[in-house]
């Protein structure tokens, strides 16, 4: 409700002392105050961008705030997730941020929808909801988010990060430009590294969350110029910020329904098509490998193809780096066929996906070689608990 009755709004003792530093802004002041504590707002994700969005919408005086997540807490969260702890670890998220939300301001109400968002239940979740704010991390979920903004009319605070850089504006508000506009069609899947594989600066999420929770409250308050037809781009190595303009695209298609967007994604043909690589590729478990090397046989080569930092961090005594990036280039092919030279080939990388993709490219350079299921996170977690996972 962005035009409440504010009439019927009103704060108790308490609170004029919480939001006392607002209060005195004249751009927030009382009328401003009540608009936030009528306000809703939907955070889908209590991931990277979520953590710090929700702590500060929930300390600016947000009256029902809506969290979407379905995950539960890992160790490797902590990093960046900063609504989450230590105790909270194999928890579910959006517990472990409703505890912490009430425990900055008891005057949230906290919706929780511990789901994964989907066709079927997207505009459900989002209609009650004045403002929608995108915390995720994949291409799917973002097409949804956006295309039941447009049918709902919600604005679309959306936010990304990768690596160093992240990215922000506000989408479906007051005529401008949705997620479409900016990626009309999404990339191919695996082109693009997630946060997993390609590693994020834990200190990223917090800036971006801030401005994505900053355009949040403007839109709330009615107050300054927001990012719609904006993109924020946001290198942190350089401390740089650029912009982008962006506009509606007058022959985009038109959204009136929600479809199947890992189908539009191209994921079930990209994971027909890596089980279509994987089936005539032959195999090792971690195990096994182990009793081949402890058995001192030196008619195989272990080939490590992960990058040279994560080399550094772990490694299987005894493996070859030579990383995938090289080996898809052409440029390792010549070095792995000279490594080889008649001795069986044994493929690793972090999870066993990499070394796939490896093996796929050589087979077409006529080198045979077995995959190692699981990768270095199976020999961490099956034979040698010292090697540390990350």
């Amino acid at each position: 409700m962005l035009d409440p009755n504010l009439d019927e709004i009103q704060l108790s003792r308490e609170e004029y002392e919480r939001y006392s530093r607002h209060l005195i802004l004249p751009e927030v002041g009382l009328e401003g105050q009540k608009r936030l504590k009528a306000a809703s707002v939907l955070c889908i994700g209590t991931g990277g961008l979520g953590s710090p969005l929700l702590l500060y919408l929930a300390a600016a005086g947000i009256g029902r705030i809506g969290i979407v997540d379905f995950d539960v807490v890992d160790s490797s969260n902590l990093q960046r997730q900063v609504i989450h702890g230590t105790s909270w670890v194999g928890k579910p998220k959006i517990h472990s941020a409703k505890d912490r939300i009430l425990e900055i301001n008891p005057n949230c109400q906290v919706d929780l929808y511990e789901t994964r968002l989907s066709s079927e239940n997207a505009l459900d979740i989002v209609r009650p909801y004045d403002v929608v704010v995108d915390g995720t991390d994949n291409f799917p979920t973002r097409y949804l988010v956006n295309d039941a903004c447009v049918l709902l009319d919600k604005p679309n605070v959306y936010g990304s990060i990768f690596r160093f850089e992240g990215q922000a504006t506000v989408f479906n508000y007051e005529g401008g430009p949705n997620y479409r506009d900016l990626y009309p069609e999404p990339p191919p899947p695996g082109l693009v590294p997630s946060c997993a594989e390609g590693g994020v600066l834990g200190i990223l999420p917090g800036l971006i969350g801030v401005v994505q929770a900053t355009e949040t409250v403007k839109i709330i308050l009615r107050q300054g110029t927001t990012l719609s037809g904006r993109l924020l781009l946001y290198n942190s190595l350089n401390m740089t910020f650029r912009e982008l303009k962006l506009r509606p695209n007058p022959v985009r298609p038109v959204i009136d329904k929600l479809i199947d967007y890992e189908e539009f994604c191209g994921i079930p043909q990209a994971k027909a098509q890596e089980e279509q690589q994987k089936a005539g590729m032959a195999e090792i478990s971690v195990k096994d490998l182990k009793q081949l090397l402890d058995s001192g046989a030196d008619d195989f080569v272990l080939l490590d193809v992960r990058n040279p930092h994560e080399y550094e961090i772990a490694k299987i005594p005894g493996a070859v780096l030579i990383p995938l990036s090289e080996i898809e280039n052409g440029d390792g092919v010549t070095k792995v066929k000279e490594l080889v030279n008649g001795h069986r080939l044994i493929v690793h990388c972090k999870s066993g996906v990499r070394s796939a993709k490896a093996l796929a490219a050589l087979k077409e350079a006529g080198v045979e070689g077995s995959n190692v299921v699981g990768g270095i996170l199976a020999w961490s977690r099956e034979v040698d608990p010292s090697v540390p996972e990350y």
